[in-house]
C-alpha cells in the first residue's frame, strides 16, 4: 500500500473566487508509490478471466439454498431444475429466457408484462409434493409403520388459486388435501376439494363462530373429509348443537398445547402460554362432554404445532413423543382416535448454512423430518399396544416456498465521485477554515507525509465534523463543504480504505413484495439471476421505489450487510437501452403475496405460470397476469377511479386550451393511460414521448406491450367507461375476474388474463 505523502487538492474553485495563499499552510507535494485515481465515477475495469459461473454458484451459495431447483448455467444465468434432481439436461428453464418473453413488447413475440414480475413454476410445486410424500413413505416402509402418511397444504401459505388448484389436482394420487382457518379460506378448500381425491383431509382451523361451524357442517354434508379441530373449549357447544340441527355427525378434532417449547421466532405459538389449542385439564373437560353427549365417537384428531421453522431433529421429536402420548391416552379414555395432525414446521434453509441454532435455516431434510416423525409416534404406540395412527401435517412453507422467483430490476444506483484535483481548490477550502480547521488540516498534512495512514483517516473525519459546524453555522459555502467532502474520500481511497457501499435502487416495493422482511427481519436469497459469467465488482444494498426509510434490504444471507452486484451497464435500467439488470428474490413462494400491503399505493406484481415443454426454449408460459393498475390500487383504498378521472377530464376542459382546441383531449387521454398502467416504474423504450421530460427517463407507458392501445384519444375515453370487455391484447382473453378485487377493473383491462393456447410452447 502506498505511503501518503501529502493531502491534495479536493475540489475546484467556482469561477469568479479570488485567492491569496496562507504561506505558513505546506504546498501540495506528490505521491510517492502508486498514484490514487483523480475520478472514481469512472467504472473500474473487471477481470474476468478466472471468474467462472461455478464462481458465481459458489459466492451467492446457490447450490446451499437453491439445489435441487437453483443452478448457474453456463451462460451465466439463472437455470431451473423443474423436476428437481430427475430434470434432464435440455429440460433445465433459463429464467432469462422466461424474463424476456414476459416482459418484451408484443410486437416482438413477448407478453408486454411490466416488472416486478413473479415467475411460477408448478412443475417445481408438483416436485415438493412428491418429494414430501416419498419421504414419508420411505419412512414409512423401513420402519414397518402399519398406517400411512396423508397431509394437507395450508392456504394461508398462499391463497393463489391456481396455486391451490394444483396442489389439489397434483396432490390427488396421495389423498392430500388442504387446511383453511377463517371462511373464506374454508369456502375456497370447499370448493378446490370438490376436484380432488374423495379421502383427502379438509382441516378446519382457527377461532370459530357459528358461521364458520355451520359451513364446516355443511361441507361434511358434500360428502367432503372433514374436520372441525376446537382451538378453544366454547366452540365445542356451537359444534354439538348446530350439527344436531343440521343433522350432521361431525368429525372433530382437538388442538393440544404442547410443554415442548420452539426457543426460535416462529416458536411464539407453541407451549403452555401459546396463542391456540387446549390445555390437558380442558382436552378432559371436552371428552367429558362428547361422552355425555353422546358423541365421543365423534373424536377422532388429534393437532399440534410446534412453530414454523422447527430447527432440529431433537426438537420435532420431542415435540411429536409427546404428542404421541396424548394421542394414546385419548384412545384409552375411548375416543375413536384415527389421525394425529404434527402440523406445520417443517423448515426451510434460506441460508444454506443447515444450521439449527438460526431462524431462517433447518438442520434437516425432507427424509430426516419424516424419519424423525415416524418413529417417535411408532414408539409411543407400540410401547402403549395404540394402533398407528394415520399421520397428517401442514406443510407449507416447505410445499411453495421454490416454486416461485420475484424478478425485479436495478433502475440506478448511487455514484460516489472524488472530483479532479488542483491546487487552487485546496487554497479555496483552507481559506474559508477556523484556526482549529486548519490545525486540523496541518495535522493531516504532517500525519500524511509520516505514512501514519490510520492517523490520517481521523484527522480527515476531524476536519470533515468542524467544516460541518462551521457551515451549520453559516460561515462556510456549499462549495468548500463539498470539497472537504471530496478530499476525506480521496484521503480514504488513496490509503486503501475499503470503497463505500453503493446502493442500488429497485423498481420494487418491499412493503408490497418481500413484506416479511420489513415486518421479521426475514431474510431471503437474493442474487442476479444473470451475468453471473462476469465477476460482481460492487458491493451494494437495495432502496425501494417508496417514501419510506424503511423500503431497503440492508441484510442478506449469510450474515452480510451488502450484496455482490455488478456495475450497471450504461444507465441501467433507466435509459432502455439493453443495459437492464436483473435481480431475484428465491424462496418467497409462502405468505409474501398474502402479506403485502399497498405502501405508498404500489400494487403486486405481474405473474406468468411457467411450465417445463419440449419446444426450443424448454418452457411454455401457461398463463400471464398483468399486475394491478394505478386505478385497481386506488379502488382498494376505497376510492373511486372513474369518477376521479372524469374530474380531472372536466378540469382540462375548462383549464387547458390551444389553437386547435385539442390539447385537453390529449392531456384527458394521458390521464386516463395513467390509471390504466401500474404503479412501478416503466424505462423509456417502452413508453411514450408525450410525458414530461426529466424524470430520469421514466414515463406514462404509451405502448402495446403495456395494456390497450387505442386508436385516437375518443377511443381511449370511450373505452376508459367501458366494463368487462376484451383487453386488446393478442392471443389473451379476458376472464371477467379482477387480480387481487373481485369483478373488472373498470379500466378496460380486466385483472386477470389467460394464454388462450395454454400448452403453446415457447
Amino acid at each position: 500500500m502506498p505511503a501518503l505523502a501529502c493531502c491534495v487538492d479536493a475540489a475546484v474553485a467556482p469561477p469568479g473566487y479570488a485567492f491569496t495563499w496562507n504561506s505558513s499552510l505546506p504546498t501540495p507535494d506528490t505521491f510517492s508509490g502508486a498514484h490514487p485515481p483523480t475520478n472514481t465515477s469512472a467504472i473500474t475495469t473487471i477481470d474476468n478471466s478466472h471468474w467462472s459461473p461455478s464462481s458465481s454458484a459458489a459466492l451467492y451459495k446457490i447450490d446451499c439454498w437453491g439445489a435441487p431447483y437453483f443452478s448457474v448455467n453456463s451462460s451465466g444465468n439463472i437455470s431451473v431444475q423443474p423436476y428437481g434432481t430427475a430434470t434432464l439436461p435440455h429440460q433445465e428453464i433459463d429464467l432469462m429466457k422466461v424474463v424476456k418473453k414476459a416482459s418484451d413488447p408484443k410486437s416482438s413475440g413477448g407478453l408486454g408484462l411490466q416488472l416486478p414480475l413473479i415467475v411460477r413454476f408448478p412443475d417445481v410445486l408438483k416436485n415438493r409434493l412428491e418429494s414430501l410424500q416419498s419421504a414419508f413413505d420411505f419412512a414409512i416402509k423401513g420402519q414397518g409403520y402399519e398406517s400411512h402418511y396423508q397431509g394437507v397444504y395450508p392456504v394461508k401459505c398462499n391463497q393463489d388459486r391456481f396455486v391451490v388448484e394444483d396442489i389439489v389436482k397434483m396432490g390427488s394420487q396421495f389423498r392430500f388435501g388442504l387446511e383453511a382457518g377463517s371462511k373464506p379460506e374454508l369456502l375456497l378448500a370447499m370448493s378446490c376439494l370438490c376436484t380432488g381425491s374423495p379421502d383427502a383431509l379438509l382441516i378446519c382451523n382457527g377461532f370459530k363462530d357459528a358461521e364458520y361451524i355451520s359451513l364446516a357442517l355443511v361441507a361434511r354434508k358434500l360428502l367432503l373429509n372433514t374436520v372441525i379441530v376446537l382451538e378453544q373449549e366454547e366452540e365445542l357447544d356451537l359444534v354439538i348443537d348446530l350439527s344436531r340441527k343440521l343433522a350432521v355427525r361431525p368429525v372433530i378434532g382437538v388442538r393440544a398445547k404442547l410443554r415442548t417449547k420452539h426457543s426460535g421466532h416462529f416458536g411464539s405459538t407453541s407451549g403452555e402460554k401459546g396463542k391456540f389449542g387446549l390445555t390437558t385439564t380442558q382436552i378432559l373437560r371436552v371428552v367429558k362432554q362428547l361422552e355425555h353427549s353422546g358423541m365421543l365417537d365423534c373424536l377422532k384428531l388429534l393437532h399440534f404445532h410446534i412453530g414454523s421453522q422447527i430447527p432440529s431433529t431433537a426438537l420435532l421429536a420431542d415435540g411429536v413423543g409427546e404428542a404421541a402420548q396424548i394421542y394414546c391416552e385419548l384412545v384409552r379414555l375411548g375416543a375413536c382416535m384415527r389421525v394425529i395432525d404434527i402440523g406445520g414446521g417443517l423448515g426451510i434453509d434460506y441460508d444454506g448454512s443447515k444450521s439449527a441454532e438460526s431462524d431462517i435455516s433447518v438442520s434437516y431434510g425432507l427424509e430426516e423430518y419424516a424419519a424423525a416423525v415416524v418413529q417417535a409416534v411408532r414408539f409411543v404406540c407400540d410401547r402403549k399396544s395404540v394402533k398407528h395412527p394415520v399421520i397428517c401435517s401442514e406443510s407449507g412453507r416447505a410445499i411453495v416456498s421454490h416454486h416461485s422467483i420475484l424478478v425485479f430490476e436495478a433502475v440506478s444506483a448511487s455514484v460516489y465521485d472524488v472530483p479532479p484535483m488542483s491546487t487552487h481548490g485546496l487554497q479555496y477550502l483552507v481559506q474559508g477554515l477556523t484556526e482549529d480547521g486548519r490545525a486540523d488540516y496541518l495535522n493531516l498534512s504532517n500525519a500524511a507525509n509520516r505514512g501514519e495512514l490510520d492517523i490520517c483517516l481521523l484527522y480527515a473525519d476531524q476536519l470533515k465534523q468542524r467544516c460541518v459546524e462551521q457551515f451549520k453555522e453559516g460561515s462556510l459555502g456549499i462549495e468548500q463543504l463539498a470539497a472537504v467532502d471530496g478530499l476525506c474520500d480521496f484521503v480514504s481511497k488513496s490509503i486503501g480504505a475499503s470503497n463505500p457501499i453503493r446502493t442500488y435502487n429497485v423498481n420494487l416495493s418491499v412493503f408490497t413484495s418481500i413484506p416479511d422482511f420489513w415486518g421479521i427481519g426475514q431474510l431471503f436469497p437474493i442474487i442476479p439471476i444473470h451475468r453471473l459469467d462476469q465477476r460482481p465488482g460492487v458491493s451494494g444494498v437495495l432502496s425501494d421505489l417508496t417514501c419510506d426509510s424503511d423500503g431497503k434490504i440492508d441484510k442478506f444471507i449469510g450474515g452480510e450487510s451488502s450484496l455482490p452486484l455488478h456495475e450497471l451497464e450504461g444507465d441501467g435500467g433507466v435509459s432502455g437501452s439493453g443495459g437492464r439488470y436483473y435481480l431475484g428474490m428465491f424462496l418467497g413462494g409462502a405468505y409474501e403475496e398474502a402479506l403485502g400491503g399497498v405502501h405508498n399505493l404500489f400494487g403486486g406484481p405481474s405473474v406468468v405460470r411457467v411450465s417445463q415443454s419440449d419446444g426450443p426454449q424448454s418452457f411454455a408460459v401457461t398463463r400471464a397476469v398483468p399486475g394491478p393498475s394505478c386505478g385497481d390500487v386506488l379502488r382498494v383504498m376505497q376510492h373511486e377511479p372513474e369518477l376521479m378521472f372524469e374530474t380531472l377530464k372536466h378540469r382540462a376542459e375548462e383549464f387547458v386550451h390551444d389553437n386547435d382546441g385539442m390539447a385537453h383531449v390529449s392531456l384527458a387521454s394521458s390521464l386516463a393511460r395513467s390509471f390504466r398502467n401500474m404503479p412501478y416504474l416503466v424505462a423509456t423504450s417502452y413508453c411514450c414521448s408525450t410525458a414530461a421530460n426529466g424524470n430520469n427517463g421514466y414515463y406514462n407507458c404509451n405502448d402495446d406491450s403495456y395494456g390497450t392501445a387505442v386508436d385516437s384519444a375518443t377511443g381511449e375515453d370511450d373505452q376508459w367507461m367501458k366494463l368487462h370487455e376484451d383487453c386488446g391484447i393478442s392471443k389473451f382473453v379476458t376472464c371477467g375476474t379482477g387480480n387481487y378485487a373481485s369483478g373488472c377493473n373498470g379500466l378496460g383491462l380486466c385483472g386477470l388474463l389467460h394464454v388462450k393456447d395454454m400448452k403453446a410452447s415457447v
